[in-house]
């Protein structure tokens, strides 16, 4: 028998989301199972442990450090590193060490919330388990975590939860190597933990635990509306299928035809009502449990006002213990919508849910486990091909972190856009981006943003040098910017989408085309720009095409009166267009004549090459809408339109032209607009499918006259489903290699995100135009 080798020491760094997600316990499980001695502690870092043994099996272990991580883990790293200032292993044994804190910048991964596991699931049913009903059941592998958290590294002692001093039973689990709840943080039960209780509005007690999780559950059977307290945040939650319950919920709400989300008790209730897909159900079931866009199924009709004119179900399955007990008596599915007014933050403690939510619940399911931070649901769509398009990135996936393909020299702040808003920390070669917070229009959120800010910089411990925004003068993210008191640095909107695909794909600027179509951004020239096609070479920026522009009659009025986008389309046309569209429309003579005057006169009617806009013209001139009664309603109206017309090559004409004066191409959609104005009687499905077509068809054109091999496909209109589809597969046919946002969302909510790669390459301005008209030889099939 060989001599064995003698015991190595050493110490591995391991770095990633590795704190809050079991990792610990793991590795003193594997170093056990592998008779090798040490020590694991979290730190600023991440994970730090030492390990003594013999090398083969010292390898061994960092290999399983690595690839066997638990499920909710993510290690973007691991190295051997040397430091004599580290405490010796044990004589025997493998210990999870206390963390330590020291100065400096904290480069863990902040942990995610994430749903209940099948285990504690299990035990929440069993009638046997001690934590049998109990609302805060977690584990290792599940449960609250970052709207927990108050500071790190991770422990207890720097959560909301240390203030609940565990009992000897559950400080007997937290202590055992070979228990699931080893290290978990949140681990409480039902004698040393959070309660629950109901009360009214007015806050007048109605019952506590259990008996307020059946009382609460017997409201919602009558009709009433019930604020129950999840994760992130309070829902309001009401019978799905009772009209007037859903209705009340909309007037209190003050929120119009905006789309509310189902949840159901579980997935074969889900199954029952909606349309779903293996790659679907794999989202539902995942531990982000998202909200997922699905098609209901016919025969089993919701109440009219959960969707209005919508046949997509924003359908989810209960994210939090709470959720599950409060559906299980369910026999049919409830509303699960944001507890605020309309574009307002949520709401997170008890007693300012009492205040904000008075006019609205009739009663308020709540608890005494404080929220740190607000953090609402996920939401994703599939595309055609199954893939995952992320609509709003929050509870389960965020705070996110990328990795930079360098190292800033300090850190900085990103201030994101206006809509959908996010910031991000960029610290040395990562950017973490925060969870959705929503519009910026109002001072609640404008709030919430502020202290985002600064909690997302505490938690990294960041010093920050300068901070990233949009170049938009009027953003309240940009005056943030200007107010703070560092060195600002603007960067392009639309750039900032492009370059926010490229950090997913860590792809270089260069030999790239960004295709970024939304429906707003401030353009280099002081216009609204919105179909952009940039080409990236060399590490510099074009604009190489666009939109045709037109204008915009009323500015912001016309982004909701998708009216006044279809006279502007027809206005240009001349020979009389405007006047039959205006009529089909319903527009007045004297509104008419109003509209007319300002886009012949250039007042109040900016300048736009807003693909989203064109998507409302086109809405309001098939009669798929009129107005916006919230953020891209008649676009989504187009592509809904769109899925329902039969199969068809069918495309309406975009033309392709070279606009010498500005030096770049241009997509002229006047042909496409002629062809609807003449054909009013022509089915609006197969107009819509032959629009959206039309769209991938040219976008395919200009990236073959671009010469650029890889194609970036940005902003808020790749959230269609659809068009992206279709895009990708006329891209792929004329042989170019596309990206497109994968983690991120598509729309504005990855700005921030962008805007630190932008920091990073000093890469913030798009060029105008081309100095020379390139030569053009087409590769579409």
């Amino acid at each position: 028998m060989p001599p064995s080798s003698p015991p190595q020491d050493r110490l591995l760094r391991v770095r990633g989301t590795v704190q809050g997600v079991g990792f610990r316990p793991f590795v003193h499980r594997v170093a056990t199972e592998l008779g090798v001695r040490g020590w694991v502690r979290n730190d600023a870092q991440g994970v730090l442990l030492r390990a003594v043994g013999e090398a083969a099996l010292l390898d061994e272990l960092a290999a399983r450090v690595r690839h066997r991580a638990p499920a909710a883990a993510r290690v973007v790293g691991t190295d051997w590193v040397e430091d004599a200032a580290e405490p010796p292993a044990p004589e025997r044994g493998f210990l999870i060490e206390e963390s330590r804190v020291t100065g400096g910048e904290i480069e863990t991964s902040i942990p995610i919330d994430l749903a209940p596991c099948t285990d504690c699931r299990r035990e929440l049913q069993d009638p046997q388990d001690r934590r049998n009903g109990y609302a805060f059941i977690n584990c290792t592998q599940c449960g609250p975590r970052y709207s927990l958290i108050e500071s790190l590294p991770y422990d207890r002692a720097r959560t909301t939860m240390r203030r609940f001093q565990l009992c000897a039973t559950c400080e007997a689990e937290y202590r055992s190597p070979s228990d699931r709840r080893f290290h978990a943080e949140p681990n409480a039960c039902p004698r040393c933990g959070p309660q629950v209780r109901l009360v009214t509005a007015a806050g007048e007690p109605v019952a506590d635990g259990a008996a307020a999780v059946r009382a609460a559950a017997d409201a919602l059977g009558r009709g009433l509306i019930v604020a129950v307290k999840g994760v992130g945040g309070f829902h309001l939650l009401v019978d799905a299928t009772d009209a007037d319950a859903v209705a009340a919920l909309r007037r209190r709400k003050h929120r119009e035809e905006k789309p509310f989300a189902v949840m159901f008790r579980d997935l074969r209730m889900l199954e029952d009502w909606v349309e779903v897909t293996p790659e679907s159900r794999a989202w539902l079931q995942s531990p982000a449990a998202p909200i997922m866009l699905l098609p209901a199924k016919a025969g089993r009709p919701l109440a009219a006002g959960v969707a209005p004119g919508n046949p997509l179900v924003g359908a989810m399955l209960p994210s939090s213990p709470l959720h599950l007990l409060l559906l299980e008596s369910m026999d049919r599915p409830v509303v699960a919508t944001s507890a605020n007014l309309a574009e307002e933050p949520l709401c997170t403690d008890d007693a300012e849910a009492r205040t904000r939510l008075a006019d609205i619940a009739d009663l308020l399911l709540g608890h005494d486990r404080p929220i740190a931070r607000a953090v609402d649901d996920s939401v994703i769509r599939l595309t055609c091909a199954g893939q995952p398009i992320v609509l709003r990135r929050a509870r389960g996936y965020a705070p996110t972190e990328l990795t930079l393909p360098a190292r800033l020299p300090q850190p900085l702040l990103c201030a994101g856009a206006q809509m959908k808003s996010t910031l991000a920390v960029a610290t040395g070669e990562r950017v973490v981006l925060s969870p959705h917070l929503g519009d910026l229009g109002g001072a609640a959120t404008h709030r919430l943003y502020r202290q985002t800010a600064e909690t997302l910089g505490a938690l990294v411990a960041a010093e920050f040098a300068g901070v990233v925004c949009d170049k938009h003068p009027d953003y309240t993210s940009t005056r943030f910017a200007e107010t703070s008191g560092l060195p600002c640095l603007p960067v392009q909107h639309h750039l900032a989408h492009v370059l926010a695909v490229l950090l997913e794909h860590r792809q270089i600027a260069d030999d790239v085309l960004g295709v970024a179509w939304d429906g707003t951004g401030y353009g280099e020239d002081g216009t609204i720009w919105g179909g952009e096609f940039i080409l990236l070479r060399g590490g510099r920026a074009s604009r190489f095409a666009r939109l045709r522009p037109f204008r915009l009659p009323g500015g912001e009025a016309a982004v909701r009166d998708a009216r006044r986008v279809a006279l502007a389309l027809a206005h240009d046309l001349g020979d009389g267009a405007a006047g039959r569209v205006a009529s089909r429309g319903g527009l007045s003579l004297s509104e008419t004549c109003t509209l007319r005057t300002l886009l012949e006169r250039g007042l109040h009617a900016p300048v736009c090459s807003s693909v989203g806009r064109l998507f409302d013209g086109v809405g309001a001139l098939l009669g798929l809408g009129r107005r916006n009664a919230y953020e891209g309603q008649v676009p989504l109206a187009v592509e809904l339109a769109a899925l329902r017309a039969s199969p068809s090559a069918d495309s309406l004409p975009l033309a392709v032209q070279w606009h010498e004066a500005d030096s770049l191409w241009e997509i002229d959609w006047r042909p496409a607009v002629q062809v609807l104005i003449d054909q009013p009687d022509t089915d609006p499905a197969a107009q819509a499918a032959a629009f959206h077509r039309g769209l991938a068809t040219v976008l395919a054109e200009v990236a073959c006259r671009s010469g650029a091999r890889t194609v970036a496909l940005a902003g808020g209109c790749f959230q269609n489903a659809l068009l992206r589809s279709m895009s990708e597969e006329a891209l792929v046919a004329a042989g170019r290699r596309v990206l497109a946002a994968r983690d991120l969302p598509p729309n504005d909510g990855a700005i921030a995100a962008g805007q630190a790669l932008a920091a990073l390459w000093n890469l913030t301005t798009v060029e105008p135009g081309l100095r020379v008209r390139p030569a053009f030889t087409s590769t579409l099939p």
